[in-house]
């Protein structure tokens, strides 16, 4: 399940003179994420290690709804399933028959992901942000966190005009996964169930929240 929860580690978070530069950056990419209140997209994945060797690639369907709600469902190569409906996380593993459930507070916050879902102050200070311009309409932005909580080193998450349409994560041991977006669209309506997990019959369950609690 550590590779499980990798995923959603990696997916459903300087001179004084650079200071200035990055709070602004930082309030253009709030702006930018205001704008996005859901977030219904497919993907696809490709990742490389340090030596930009292909490790892997897959395909799913990724969406999120503001606040801490997140929808991660990779179909290819291997199913697999990641579910916040705003207080708890379920990372299911169909072939294993297995599901994990935290708190979801402490796993989003772990993860620069986190500013996709958080629009608070006490998140948004954990982290820098610096902006690089790929052409006239084409911009990512960097984040990295101040102080390191997850195996997650940096995210960079890309904008065409306002749609998100690309991020990359790299971890700790240099892997670099990438994720391409297309067919954005809000979530609608009626599809706001796919942030509520029911645990399907006959799995073993792995309560983390009880863990944490103690």
């Amino acid at each position: 399940m550590n590779k499980r929860f990798a995923v959603l580690s990696l997916l459903l978070t300087t001179s004084v003179t650079c200071f200035a530069a990055m709070a602004d950056d930082a309030t253009e990419l709030r702006a930018k994420l205001s704008n996005i209140d859901s977030l219904h997209a497919t993907f696809s994945q490709h990742v490389t290690d340090i030596n930009n060797k292909p490790i892997q690639t897959g395909s799913g369907v990724f969406a999120l709804a503001y606040p801490n709600q997140f929808y991660w469902h990779l179909t290819q190569p291997d199913e697999s399933l990641i579910v916040a409906d705003g207080a708890n996380l379920w990372i299911y593993n169909p072939f294993a028959e297995e599901v994990t459930v935290m708190d979801v507070a402490q796993a989003v916050d772990a993860s620069p992901m986190a500013l996709l879902v958080h629009r608070d102050e006490a998140t948004w200070a954990k982290y820098s942000v610096t902006k690089r311009v790929i052409n006239a309409t084409s911009s990512c932005f960097d984040i990295q966190p101040k102080k390191l909580n997850s195996n997650v080193i940096a995210v960079s998450v890309c904008f065409d005009a306002k749609q998100l349409v690309k991020f990359n994560l790299t971890d700790e041991q240099g892997n670099l996964s990438q994720f391409s977006l297309t067919e954005q669209r809000s979530v609608k309506a009626d599809e706001t169930n796919i942030f509520n997990f029911a645990v399907p019959d006959n799995v073993d369950i792995d309560d983390q929240r009880l863990k944490q609690a103690h």
